[in-house]
């Protein structure tokens, strides 16, 4: 027999080689003749005989027919025919060799089957596919679904007001999804309860590698399980600071130490300064930044307005204080006072009139350590809020005591005011002093100092230390220079409790908005600490 694949120009060692496999393919073919002869056609269906001349019964049939196995052999050539072409193409004609998977090829078409007479005889050879399992099936999506998610894939998928969203937010290694806490759900739309001191630890966070400067729960309610923090490492993170106690994303879009943040009342993005002189509004899902700015100073401090968060107020290390407009982003008001340095901002109930606390403290006078602004015209209201404050007190020193050396020496008295709080209820707000106490004043003209309370216990000694009201206005808390937490009482002033919170200095404590015993504390031991 002649081989099946043969060259020209092929060498002895070649042909004999093909001449091997010429006759190992003579013997198959001579094999599968003789399969085929054993096949025979009786009324439409295929049965099998024992041997070549013996004859076979016709199944499926009331009457007995035989069939000479040569007549059969005319009907079966069409079948003959594509065995041999399957066989043929197993060779390869590259390597001259034939492949050894062609007793499958003639098993798989050629094996015969013996069917029973009520089934029907068909050629189509039925696909098992029990041996290969389909692999990469994905489900089907309707094309109107993959239209709508294609065409918004970064934006988020909730309302403002749907407590069933899910805010997605991506960081270059991978992306999570956040769902509003379960934990917070029962609290969310209903009234803040009585603010009860916590006193146990829950979560301890550490993924700072430097002085955390500033805490922040976000302001919205069914996202407030999310906690913004600032450190000197150049980057603010976002925790989840209630049901699992771990770092969400982190974003190094600062250079320098980050040392003021905000949260912008929608929840979904807010604003940070760093000594950097930048200002960003950055989207926590996306980490894209919305808005940027950059200063002539270094950032220090910097408030939303309340009414319109478009607009915003940063001070820093410069006599001036700047108001943006982050639509155009222009500058839009300019408050200039002969200071060096702003430490902190507050806003007036009303957003009309704004506080700042100045590093303008000389030993003979404390004025401009308070400045009260008008926000509209950028003139100053009153810069001798802390100064009156100060005369007041030492004239009642002076009449209880009599003392004119005790008297000379308290004169000499002043105090920078590193940070600023209002009362969520009463038209008061706390000013926090490097003389180791905080201060009462009332937020309306002339901004008098209350004589009857002073919240003196922990220390201060040239930390930014912050000090908050709870939500409710009974307790107010302030961190301290030692590391420890002091918990005031709003009414007596007297300290209620103290906790060792942290090994280094504790510059901000902050209460839950939702969730009455809950705190969030940090300091330069650059930890993130949530208290229950």
């Amino acid at each position: 027999m002649n081989s099946l694949v043969a060259y020209d120009d092929s060498d002895s060692d070649s042909e004999a080689e093909a001449g091997k496999y010429e006759d190992a393919a003579s013997s198959e073919i001579g094999l599968a003749d003789s399969a085929m002869r054993a096949v025979q056609y009786c009324g439409g269906l295929y049965t099998v005989s024992g041997s070549k001349g013996q004859p076979v019964e016709c199944i499926g049939s009331s009457r007995r027919n035989v069939y000479h196995e040569d007549a059969l052999l005319q009907n079966l050539q069409n079948i003959k025919k594509p065995m041999v072409t399957n066989y043929q193409k197993t060779f390869d004609p590259n390597l001259k060799i034939a492949s050894r998977n062609h007793n499958h090829l003639l098993s798989s078409s050629m094996k015969p089957k013996l069917l029973s007479g009520n089934e029907s005889c068909s050629q189509k050879r039925v696909h098992d596919d029990s041996d290969v399992p389909i692999q990469g099936l994905k489900p089907y999506i309707p094309k109107r679904m993959r239209l709508v998610k294609n065409a918004v894939p970064h934006e988020a998928e909730c309302s403002g007001e749907s407590t069933n969203c899910t805010i997605k937010i991506g960081t270059a290694e991978d992306r999570m999804s956040i769902k509003v806490s379960q934990y917070m759900m029962p609290y969310i739309g209903s009234k803040y309860g009585v603010t009860e001191i916590p006193k146990n630890l829950v979560f301890e966070m550490s993924d700072h590698s430097g002085p955390v400067n500033a805490v922040q729960w976000c302001p919205l309610q069914k996202w407030s399980h999310m906690l913004l923090s600032a450190s000197m490492d150049k980057t603010v993170k976002v925790w989840d600071a209630v049901d699992q106690g771990y770092c969400l994303k982190t974003y190094p879009h600062h250079t320098c130490a980050v040392r003021a943040v905000q949260w912008f009342p929608c929840g979904s993005r807010f604003l940070s300064g760093g000594f950097d002189n930048m200002v960003h509004s950055i989207d926590i899902e996306t980490g894209a930044q919305l808005f940027t700015s950059r200063n002539d100073f270094r950032i220090s401090t910097l408030k939303i307005h309340p009414l319109d968060p478009n607009v915003f107020i940063c001070g820093g290390f410069s006599p001036e204080v700047k108001a943006w407009d982050m639509r155009s982003s222009k500058i839009i008001k300019v408050y200039k006072a002969a200071v060096q340095q702003t430490l902190d901002i507050m806003f007036l109930p009303g957003g009309k009139e704004f506080l700042t606390s100045t590093d303008a403290v000389s030993q003979d006078s404390a004025d401009r350590t308070i400045i009260a602004w008008d926000f509209h015209t950028a003139a100053k209201i009153s810069n001798q809020i802390f100064h009156k404050a100060t005369h007041c007190l030492l004239n009642i020193f002076r009449l209880v005591c009599n003392w004119k050396v005790i008297y000379k020496s308290k004169l000499q008295e002043r105090y920078t005011c590193p940070s600023l709080t209002p009362h969520p209820k009463e038209p008061v707000f706390v000013a926090q002093t490097n003389g180791n106490y905080m201060a009462l004043f009332s937020s309306l003209r002339p901004y008098r100092i209350n004589k009857k309370k002073r919240y003196e216990g922990h220390k201060v000694e040239g930390f930014a230390v912050g000090c908050e009201f709870s939500p409710d206005g009974m307790l107010l808390v302030s961190g301290s220079s030692d590391g420890n937490v002091f918990f005031y009482n709003y009414h007596t002033s007297r300290i209620i409790r103290t906790l060792s919170g942290h090994s280094q200095a504790c510059v901000s404590a902050k209460f839950h908005p939702v969730l009455p015993s809950l705190l969030a504390t940090c300091g330069w031991d650059r930890a993130v600490k949530i208290w229950q």
